[in-house]
């Protein structure tokens, strides 16, 4: 079964999501069954690159709260994610264009080092004093998560490295409905908006592996069907 998750780094419930949804993937029984793949989508894709502001003034001005208020909302986030026992800085942090870590986090799916990279910038981005809209902190970024310094520069350095892989996945996330992040897909069958308690998670798992289609081995070998009509094989076959 694959699951496919569309989420943002600048997305702190993505980040919380992604937690919650990990604790409910750890009690189902067919879990090494289950292959989760990551999918881009920017929140902010307008926003310009190397242009950072702090979040707290994003968000006050995005929302037209005083800076206060956006204090109190960051401090109920940060509470969630407490409560899922990662870090939450509630200032201090940057907000920026992500494109260019959505193209670093395929050059690690295709390195088979998707989800590190993924959980390692999420901890930059929310718990650390690393921003990842720096290019050198996304370099040590992606040694960290196993993959190669110099190729990992290689990419940031191209802006077309990877840039479809990225496009592809929003425009799917587009046809697909989801408006959005964290946007779950289970086996292209069921969707999950947001970072859902674990519960939840945990039944839509259960549910989308009762659902899954069946896979039919052998179809051309000789049968009998519905009607009671039975083939008769031909010399030599089974």
């Amino acid at each position: 079964m694959r699951v496919e998750i569309w989420s943002d780094i600048a997305c702190p419930w993505c980040y919380i999501g992604k937690a919650r949804f990990e604790k409910g993937l750890a009690g189902f029984a067919h879990r090494d069954e289950v292959e989760v793949v990551h999918r881009s989508f920017e929140l902010d894709p307008t926003h310009a690159k190397g242009d950072t502001v702090q979040v707290i003034d994003m968000l006050a001005q995005k929302y037209g709260r005083t800076r206060e208020e956006a204090k109190a909302m960051e401090a109920n986030v940060a509470a969630n994610a407490q409560a899922e026992g990662l870090g939450y800085l509630t200032e201090g942090r940057d907000h920026g264009n992500t494109f260019d870590i959505h193209r670093l986090l395929h050059l690690a799916k295709a390195r088979g080092r998707q989800d590190e990279l993924l959980g390692l910038a999420y901890r930059a981005n929310f718990a650390e004093e690393r921003s990842v809209f720096d290019g050198d902190v996304l370099v040590e970024l992606a040694v960290e998560a196993g993959l190669d310094a110099d190729e990992a520069r290689a990419v940031l350095a191209d802006p077309e490295a990877y840039a479809a892989e990225v496009r592809a996945d929003e425009r799917e996330a587009s046809e697909l409905g989801a408006n959005a992040v964290p946007f779950f897909v289970f086996d292209r069958r069921y969707g999950i908006s947001g970072g859902q308690p674990a519960e939840v998670f945990a039944q839509a798992l259960e549910q989308a592996w009762k659902d899954r289609p069946l896979t039919v081995i052998g179809g051309d070998a000789a049968a009998c069907d519905a009607d009671g009509a039975c083939e008769v094989p031909q010399t030599g076959s089974a």
